[in-house]
Formats: C-alpha cells, sequence, structure tokens
C-alpha cells in the first residue's frame, strides 16, 4: 500500500520576519532586499530601525528560503551582516513589496565608515555627458561620506549634514527609485542642490571650475594649501617643489617628522616606492588608507625633506571627488577613466592640518583662523563636517594589514567580543589616545584623537566621547581608564562615573596592551604578554616598559621585566637619545667616555655628575629607551624631533646592513634569577662599533633573540603557548618578524594586534575588556 505525502504539511505561503543586525544602513541595503523580494515573487516590505534593517517576506517556503541564503552571501560591498535573526509570522496576504518608512527604537546599530569613490561614480565623475562631471561631491549608497557626517541613528539624511540641502527634481527621482544606484543615498546631491566648492586666495573668491584650475595653478606655484577633505583639513603643497616641502615644514614647526604623499594612482608612485600586490590592494580599497612603503634608492633625491632618514614613505590614493578631480585638472581634463590607469605628474604632500600638534581642523572659519600662518590659500565647501577622522595609516605585512593609526575608513567598524555586558566606556591613555565604548558584545573604538599634551585636544577627547555614546546610544555602566592619576584622560574618567554613579576601573598600562590583543583574537584564557613601549605607569608607581606578564581576564601578574636603565634629566631623556646612550654608558662602567662622546652637547659634563650621583634620573625597565641609547651609541639620532624617531631611523638603518652582518656570533643578554633581561651586553657591542648599519641589524636580531629565549622559558615554566604581544615596539617589523620566526620554531604562537595599533592606540580596546571582566561576571 502507497503513503501519500501529507500535502497539508506544506503550506503553500508563509511569512517571516527577519531581523538584520551589523552595518546595513547607508549602504544600498533596502533597495537590495527589495531585488531580492522582486527576484522571489515575495510580498512583504523592509525598513530601517534603530537596530538595523527589520523585512518582513511572505510567499512560497521555498522562495523565502533562498532569500534568506541570498540576504548574507549576495549583499551590497560595503555592508555588513553580523547577525540574522527570523521567526514565522502570521500570514497578511496581500501583493507587492515596499520599503517603507524607517522606525525609531533602541539604537542597536552603528552607523557605516566613510569610503572612497566608487568605479561606477568615478565613471560618471569624468564623463562629460552625464549631468554629475566635475560634481566634486558625487557619491551613491556604495561610497562616500558616512561617519563623518552623521549626527545620529538611524542613518537618515535628516540626521546628517545633507539635511540642509534639499533634493532638487531629478536628484528626487534617483532618491526615491528603488531600482537606483542612489536609492536613499542620504549624502546623494548634484551641482543644482548640493554642497558648492570655492577657493579663496589674497581675498579673491573662485568658483566651481575656477576652484580647481586656481587651486592646481597655486599648487603648481609652489604654494601651500589648506584644503577640505571628509574628516578635517589637509595641508597641500607639491611634493616635488622642495622649497615648498621645506616651507610647509618651517610654516607647521614639523622639523622631521614624515609627510605623507598622494599620487592619482599606483602607477604615479612606483618611481619611489616598491609596491607589492597586497600594498597595492590596500591602498587602492575603499578605505583608502595611507600605506608605509619602502622607498628606491633615488626616493630621498627625488622628494627631499618628506620622509627623511627614513625607509619607508607613507602613500595614499584619492578618496573624495575633489580629490580626484584636482589629479583630473592636472591631466588636463581627459574624458573618461582610462586615464587613471596611466602615471601622472602630480604628487603631492597631504598632511593633516593640525597645527602644533592640536586636532583636525574641520570648519571654515576655524581654517581660516588657525592656519593663517600655514596656508596660502584655501579649497573649501559648504558641507559640514560632523565628526573629525583623521586618514587611517597602515603597514601591509606577510600576516595582513597592521595598524599605525586607525581611523578614516575604519571607524566606527565595530570589534566582536566574546562577552556581552552592559556598556563600558574606556578613556585610553595620553599619547595616541583613543576612546573605546562596548554595546552588548561589541567594541566601538574611536578614531584617532591625538596626545592630550593640549587643551583642545582635550575638548576634542570630550566631544568625542559624547558623540560615540550618542550615536550609539550607549550610557556607561562602568568606566575605565589608565592608572596614572595625572593624565587627563584619568581625571575626565572619575569625574563621568562620579556624576553617573557608575565604578571607575584604573587599568595598568600594559595589562590593556595585552588585553588589546586578547580582545580582537577573542580568547578568554591565560597567555603570556610581552609589552614593548616607551613608557607605562606600573603597579609599582615607576615607569614600565619592557614587560613579561601573565594575563587572565581582569588579572595581571608581573613575571619579570628589563632591566631598568636610569633616565636622566627625566622625560627630557625619552626627547633626547643621547642621554639615554649616555645612561648605558654608565652602566656599563664607561662614565669617563661620556663628556668626550657627547662634547656637542652643552650639558654633557652635568648629565655625567646627575649619573653619578643618582639624581634626578629615575629609573624604567623601557625598551623603547633601549632603542633610544641605541641609536644615541650609533650617533645616529642624538636629538628626537618626533616620538619614536630614533628606533624608525635604527629600523631604517638595519636593512642597509652589509649581508654578512649576522654571521659571526650574536651577544647574548643576561637572565636574572629575578626574572629581568639585562640588554646591556647588547647596548656594549656597539659602543665601538664601527659601520653604524651593521650595528643596528646585530643589535635588533640579537633583541628578537633575547626577548625569544625569555619567553619560552617563561612558557614552560607557566605551561603557557600562547603570548601575546603589544606596545609601540611592535611596530618595528624587523623585531616583531625575527621574534615570530624565534618563537614558532619553539612551537609558541605570538598573536599581535590586528584590528586595532600595537600602539598607545589600541589602550582604550583593551582598558575595556578588563573592565568588562572585573565589573561584570559570568
Amino acid at each position: 500500500m502507497t503513503t501519500l505525502p501529507n500535502v497539508a504539511a506544506v503550506p503553500a505561503v508563509t511569512r517571516q520576519r527577519f531581523w538584520v543586525r551589523g552595518i546595513v544602513q547607508g549602504v544600498g541595503f533596502r533597495p537590495f532586499v527589495y531585488a531580492l523580494a522582486q527576484r522571489g515573487g515575495l510580498a512583504g516590505f523592509v525598513r530601517n530601525d534603530g537596530a538595523g534593517v527589520s523585512i518582513e517576506v511572505e510567499g512560497a517556503p521555498a522562495a523565502i528560503q533562498g532569500f534568506r541564503a541570498a540576504l548574507r552571501h549576495e549583499a551590497p560591498p560595503r555592508a555588513r551582516i553580523d547577525t540574522i535573526r527570523s521567526r514565522r509570522v502570521r500570514v497578511r496576504g496581500g501583493h507587492g513589496f515596499a520599503i517603507v518608512e524607517s522606525q525609531a527604537g533602541v539604537v542597536a546599530t552603528a552607523i557605516g565608515p566613510d569610503s572612497g569613490v566608487c568605479p561606477a561614480c568615478l565613471q560618471e565623475l569624468f564623463d562629460p555627458q552625464d549631468r554629475r562631471y566635475r560634481y566634486p561631491f558625487i557619491n551613491c549608497t556604495h561610497c562616500g561620506p558616512r561617519y563623518t557626517i552623521t549626527r545620529a541613528l538611524p542613518y537618515d539624511r535628516a540626521q546628517t549634514s545633507m539635511a540642509r540641502f534639499t533634493l532638487c527634481p531629478p536628484c528626487a527621482v534617483e532618491y526615491a527609485d528603488v531600482g537606483d544606484r542612489r536609492f536613499h543615498a542620504e549624502p546623494t546631491a548634484c551641482a543644482d542642490c548640493g554642497p558648492r566648492v570655492w577657493f579663496e586666495r589674497d581675498a579673491v573668491r573662485f568658483d566651481a571650475d575656477d576652484a580647481i584650475a586656481e587651486a592646481l595653478h597655486s599648487l603648481r606655484a609652489g604654494q601651500i594649501l589648506a584644503v577640505k577633505g571628509l574628516g578635517g583639513f589637509h595641508l597641500v603643497c607639491d611634493a616635488r617643489n622642495a622649497d615648498a616641502v621645506a616651507r610647509l615644514r618651517r610654516r607647521k614647526q614639523r622639523d622631521a617628522k614624515p609627510f605623507a604623499l598622494m599620487a592619482a594612482n599606483v602607477e604615479s608612485l612606483r618611481p619611489f616606492a616598491d609596491v607589492d600586490v597586497a600594498q597595492q590592494a590596500l591602498m587602492q580599497s575603499p578605505e583608502r588608507p595611507i600605506v608605509l612603503l619602502d622607498k628606491i634608492a633615488a626616493t630621498d633625491l627625488q622628494l627631499p625633506d618628506v620622509a627623511p632618514g627614513l625607509a619607508q614613505i607613507g602613500v595614499m590614493l584619492p578618496y573624495t571627488p575633489l580629490q580626484y578631480l584636482l589629479f583630473h585638472e592636472a591631466a588636463g581634463r581627459p574624458a573618461g577613466t582610462g586615464w587613471l590607469a596611466r602615471p601622472q605628474d602630480l604628487l603631492l604632500v597631504m598632511t593633516s592640518a593640525n597645527p602644533g600638534g592640536e586636532p583636525l581642523v574641520r570648519d571654515n572659519d576655524e581654517a581660516r583662523a588657525r592656519l593663517d600662518d600655514i596656508a596660502d590659500g584655501w579649497l573649501l565647501h559648504d558641507r559640514d563636517i560632523v565628526v573629525r577622522c583623521d586618514d587611517s595609516v597602515l603597514r601591509a605585512t606577510i600576516d595582513g594589514p597592521r595598524f599605525l593609526r586607525r581611523a578614516r575608513g575604519y571607524t566606527p567598524l565595530a570589534i566582536a567580543l566574546t562577552r556581552s555586558t552592559p556598556p563600558v566606556l574606556a578613556y585610553g591613555a595620553w599619547y595616541k589616545n583613543t576612546v573605546c565604548v562596548t554595546r552588548g558584545a561589541e567594541a566601538f573604538v574611536s578614531q584617532h584623537i591625538g596626545d592630550l599634551d593640549n587643551a583642545a585636544t582635550c575638548r576634542f577627547l570630550d566631544e568625542t566621547v559624547t558623540h560615540l555614546c550618542a550615536t550609539l546610544a550607549v550610557q556607561p555602566a562602568a568606566i575605565a581608564h589608565d592608572l596614572h592619576p595625572d593624565f587627563y584622560s584619568s581625571q575626565l574618567a572619575v569625574r563621568m562615573a562620579q556624576t553617573l554613579g557608575v565604578p571607575a576601573i584604573a587599568v595598568q598600562h600594559h595589562h590593556a596592551h595585552i588585553a588589546a590583543v586578547l580582545a580582537e583574537h577573542r580568547i578568554d584564557a591565560p597567555v603570556l604578554g610581552l609589552a614593548l613601549d616607551g613608557v607605562g605607569l606600573g603597579n609599582d608607581g615607576s615607569a614600565w616598559g619592557g614587560e613579561l606578564i601573565r594575563v587572565d581576564g581582569a588579572r595581571m601578574q608581573r613575571l619579570g621585566h628589563l632591566r631598568a636603565l636610569a633616565l636622566p634629566g627625566g622625560d627630557r631623556a625619552a626627547r633626547e637619545p643621547w642621554r639615554m646612550a649616555a645612561s648605558a654608558l654608565h652602566e656599563l662602567g664607561l662614565g669617563a667616555l661620556i663628556v668626550h662622546r657627547f662634547s656637542g652637547q652643552p650639558a654633557a659634563a652635568t648629565l655625567t655628575q646627575m649619573l653619578a650621583r643618582d639624581i634626578h634620573a629615575p629609573r624604567s625597565s623601557s625598551l623603547g629607551r633601549i632603542f633610544d641609547a641605541a641609536a644615541g651609541l650609533l650617533g645616529l639620532c642624538l636629538q628626537a624631533n618626533y616620538e619614536g624617531q630614533a628606533a624608525m631611523m635604527l629600523e631604517a638603518l638595519a636593512a642597509q646592513a652589509p649581508a654578512d652582518a649576522l654571521r659571526t656570533p650574536l651577544p647574548q643578554a643576561r637572565r636574572g634569577d629575578d626574572g629581568t633581561l639585562d640588554l646591556l651586553p647588547l647596548l656594549a657591542e656597539l659602543v665601538e662599533e664601527k659601520d653604524p648599519a651593521r650595528g643596528a641589524a646585530r643589535f635588533h636580531a640579537a633583541l628578537a633573540d633575547a626577548l625569544a629565549d625569555w619567553l619560552v622559558r617563561a612558557a614552560r615554566q607557566h605551561g603557557i603557548d600562547r603570548v601575546a604581544g603589544a606596545g609601540g615596539c611592535f611596530l618595528n617589523l624587523r623585531l616583531s618578524a625575527r621574534l615570530h620566526q624565534r618563537l614558532a620554531a619553539a612551537g609558541l604562537h605570538l598573536l599581535q594586534a590586528q584590528r586595532v595599533p600595537p600602539n598607545d592606540g589600541g589602550l582604550s580596546l583593551g582598558q575595556a575588556w578588563v573592565a568588562q571582566r572585573a565589573t561584570f561576571k559570568d
């Protein structure tokens, strides 16, 4: 007897509600859903809400199943789907699918980051027949500003700085057409209804195309311009004009810190830098970061004073239509995009407009006032910048991109955490400040804020906390900060905690460094941490910076540290590497050499007495200061103009070492019974080194080997096979690569920062991670 199937068990029509969470607003997600529903013959609706996108679809079960699969696998390029939840709801009947008005509610979504101009918009930008030909604010749902123009969520035009620009009839038709690439592209506009650009020079104003032409003419004439971008202003000059670059250095009071370059395309950069496939992909990505490239031999001759004394140069490609138009003007306004595949002559220095280390300039009036002593002309527009956001800086490595600075293009993308807790706000530290807000099982790290050594940057910190918490609709249930009580960030955190009546958690600096790595790698098990940086206040009140620690959630144990060196003159030793070299000579019993070795330093004799009498010479275990000592002993960098300069120059010099530099045995560090690692034998070898490049290479190799041996012994002793490495010294590729190699050979896995910088720019993430575990139990 044949049993017939129970056809009644399979409904002909069903209805399901979907909740999609992630980056799904402002990326063309609703029209994408509309097209999927049309393709499957499904009825229903889609709308934005406070948490992301909600959808109801009604139709054949097989069609709904295919719809769900396509949601994840065919999503728009700038979307990021974190979760899709669904449940069956009552069949309503009816026909057709609609995009309905956004629904307010508890905000649990996030706005996407800014994105470089997409290929489709570039085609229109350079098509003389297109109505947006050479329009400096062209964008669509796949590109353009997002985070920097958004005041609140849900992400609708009324919540952005585009609210005051009323769409003209053609733009309004595109905006309402679900089949158009600009359907609900909130920043969309054209020359008839959108923002305008103009150029000011010598009290004369030039509008529209004349603005671009006059700006280029000024650059060609050697002038310095202030150019308004997405998250703030750039100071711009012709990189090939050595006088203009030198003048920019003088006016900005930036003696040696490297400048970034902007070129029309990768081909235009090949005469100055080596570009591999990974670096090219990173530069051409929608995020458009500054990417560090190895210089070729003739770069410093062709581009003097752009990145003096360094092996690498920071470069980026245009990411706004306005930037593209400068290069288009220089190319003679060719039709189409074919010219972008050919080398272009124009090469620009493009550096952040933040005079005196203050935050980026973002407003037109602010630019005229704060940049008046630097800029000769102003390329301006009238679309307001809501959020300051600097350019991101990355380095491509064999293990993927690594951040030096995380900002435009990546902020405020969430980092997934292993725990969902009430919200935590972490205030970061002093240098390279960022803040971090957790919401559920996500962490949102702010854009780079900067060093908190001036009032303007401190106000920027306040501004960023307010905006980030408001945008994410978060009221913190706990506040985290650095252990140092004198940091502005620590003091602000304590005041905020008192105001809100929530706990304030002080997190030791190096604990936070290692915790940031654990947060992004989603690790909750105990690890060995190697924290290597310039300085951080230790639990004993002294200056730490070369630490071997065991981290188990909110608990940290110091297992060992580098032998401390004296800092003659205190903080001044961090700015004058010759002082650290003198300190090393004193520790080696060679203090009598200091005056002779550093005869050009007026304070050499006084400093010798300070060391001998142990006066105003606090001690620090910092590896950053060891690098300074090595550079000073090799005569490489006696006075530092910016943080990390000596170490960067030492790394660059090591790359020039002869091939046989490492053939003779390397010096061995000394391990103490108390867990200390004494690097003085490495510095001793540099005292009489005649070839600085050879000395730099041998120092790096011996240092990596000593650290690896230190870690391997600790791993065996404590039964831990995972090592997390963090701190600014991990930006040194020569050191980190050899350390990784040595640890891997011993069966240890080295975890490093990938989603945030290893330097202090990642501390807020680590602070938040520790505070979650210290405050909220499972």
